[in-house]
């Protein structure tokens, strides 16, 4: 029988699901013991609730920055920064390419000046703060850094996470600048300059959610994701980092589906195979082999049509992360199949985790759906399937080689071909598309950026730079373009740089002028 044999089930993975499981797979070690698929901490969430992260970032700094100061009064315990689509490729908000998506998918970040009011009232030393951004992570990370200086907060102890990923920008997200070499030599620098100066900071963000956004199965997620960060560890040991050092301020980023127990599975397994390879690879401190995880539910999943009903869906995906021992979570609003969220989406979101952490009993105890047969075979059959993956980009030479090769990018574009195809045939239901549709009025609750913003932006830009030596200004950017040459840490110069006012586009210029770009 095929997949698409009505008598039986499979996930999108294309495991088959039993109509009954009465078989008890291995026992898995206790929580905070190796391989750790229970769970990183012997308690968990009875010590420590997750971090309630909510994603959040559009128009100016100052818009952005209204949003956050509600979100931390509604009882956010984290903040996480969406940024504008010019600033991710490296581009200042007055470029001729950022015309029409200034402030649209995130906010527009073009000098520290903007990164003081994006903060604005809100110390960063004691806060965390994950910004989701990739090609151009160094220069936002060295405008956090100089604004905790400005601050007089000691930079040893401020915490949170750059997303910093490419690998995965080249395979399914496109995000990128530079060519894959010297954006993994920028990496490692990241990771270098952090493990001296900002021991506290999560260097990298693994993400397998943008794989999945993009269309792969599950287990695709997980091999992909986890083949990633292989291969970002093997380049870090490369340039004579230590993996027991490093290895602790490694996270990664999971997407949170539908399928609640293939979900939970997914994570149980993704911890037990990092452990696994992180060993294989050399580490001997087990806190270095602990895959810690930040999960945001599935923004492609939301449906434009009957959209209340994404309430339901993220109040599954966002249990699926808490029984599976995610370290922070991100829920969607309701509304993002049609718009940025409203402030109402996002605090309907954010009171989604809240009734999960002290209603629901999910966070009682560790662990929840340990010693299901189900969930215990599910996740051993989903890890089998990711190290059969894994096993071949091996074989490739890696993931960068896989990517180049466009083995990846194909299987995601075969995987997300297949479930599309398995909706417009009727033997996937999604409710409000496929099943049960109803006639609806429009709606009306959209949340919109006007594009006057580019012109706010332009002011700014034209005021810093009266403002500013430019004597200083060019002597910073020279030493970016010399140090890029040379090999030597970019993070120090860039730092300099925007100490002295450079512009996020001046000193990703720098670096094109030196690296290329990647076409």
């Amino acid at each position: 029988m095929t997949p698409m044999d009505p008598k039986k089930i499979f996930t999108e993975s294309g495991i088959e699901i039993k109509s009954v499981y009465d078989q008890p797979t291995s026992t898995p070690a206790f929580p905070g013991q190796f391989p750790f698929t229970r769970g990183i901490q012997p308690d968990m969430y009875r010590g420590k609730l997750w971090t309630m992260r909510q994603y959040a970032g559009f128009s100016t700094a100052e818009a952005s920055n209204q949003r956050y100061h509600y979100l931390l009064s509604q009882g956010t315990t984290g903040l996480s920064v969406a940024f504008d689509l010019p600033t991710q490729i490296g581009y200042d908000s007055d470029h001729e390419l950022s015309d029409g998506e200034v402030g649209k998918a995130g906010v527009a970040i073009d000098s520290i000046k903007d990164m003081e009011i994006l903060f604005a009232g809100i110390r960063l030393e004691d806060i965390t703060t994950s910004m989701t951004i990739n090609s151009t992570a160094s220069i936002l990370l060295a405008f956090y850094i100089a604004l905790a200086k400005k601050q007089g907060a000691d930079i040893r102890k401020i915490s949170g996470t750059i997303q910093n990923d490419l690998l995965k920008e080249y395979a399914a997200r496109g995000t990128y600048i530079y060519p894959p070499k010297p954006s993994m030599r920028i990496i490692t620098d990241i990771f270098e300059y952090c493990s001296k100066e900002v021991p506290k900071w999560n260097t990298i963000s693994i993400s397998g959610y943008h794989i999945r956004e993009a269309g792969s199965t599950a287990a695709q997620e997980l091999a992909f994701t986890l083949s990633n960060g292989k291969a970002y560890v093997k380049a870090a040991m490369e340039k004579g980092l230590d993996i027991d050092v490093f290895g602790k301020r490694l996270s990664f980023f999971f997407n949170a589906h539908n399928n609640v127990f293939q979900e939970v599975a997914k994570f149980r397994a993704a911890r037990r195979m990092w452990a696994t390879m992180m060993k294989e690879l050399g580490a001997k401190d087990e806190r270095a082999m602990m895959l810690r995880f930040h999960t945001q539910t599935g923004g492609s999943t939301l449906t434009a049509q009957q959209p209340l009903n994404n309430v339901v869906r993220v109040t599954l995906q966002a249990l699926s992360a808490v029984m599976g021992g995610t370290q922070s979570l991100h829920t969607n609003g309701y509304d993002e199949a049609l718009s940025l969220p409203t402030e109402e989406a996002a605090r309907i979101a954010l009171r989604t985790q809240q009734i999960i952490a002290f209603e629901s009993g999910a966070a009682d105890t560790v662990d929840p759906l340990a010693g299901s047969y189900f969930v215990e075979a599910l996740t051993d059959e989903l890890e089998q399937k990711a190290w059969e993956y894994i096993h071949k980009i091996d074989a490739m030479g890696g993931s960068v080689s896989a990517i180049e090769s466009g083995y990846i990018q194909q299987e995601i574009a075969a995987a997300s071909y297949e479930y599309q195809r398995s909706i417009e045939q009727g033997t996937r239901l999604i409710v409000g598309v496929n099943h049960l549709q109803v006639e609806e009025p429009p709606f009306d609750k959209h949340f919109t950026v006007d594009d006057s913003i580019r012109q706010v932006q332009i002011e700014k830009l034209r005021q810093l730079k009266n403002e500013r030596d430019p004597s200083r200004v060019a002597t910073c950017i020279k030493r970016v373009e010399e140090t890029a040459s040379t090999g030597n840490n970019l993070m120090p110069v860039i730092i300099d740089a925007v100490e002295q006012y450079a512009t996020l586009g001046e000193i990703a210029d720098a670096m094109r002028r030196v690296f290329g770009e990647y076409r």
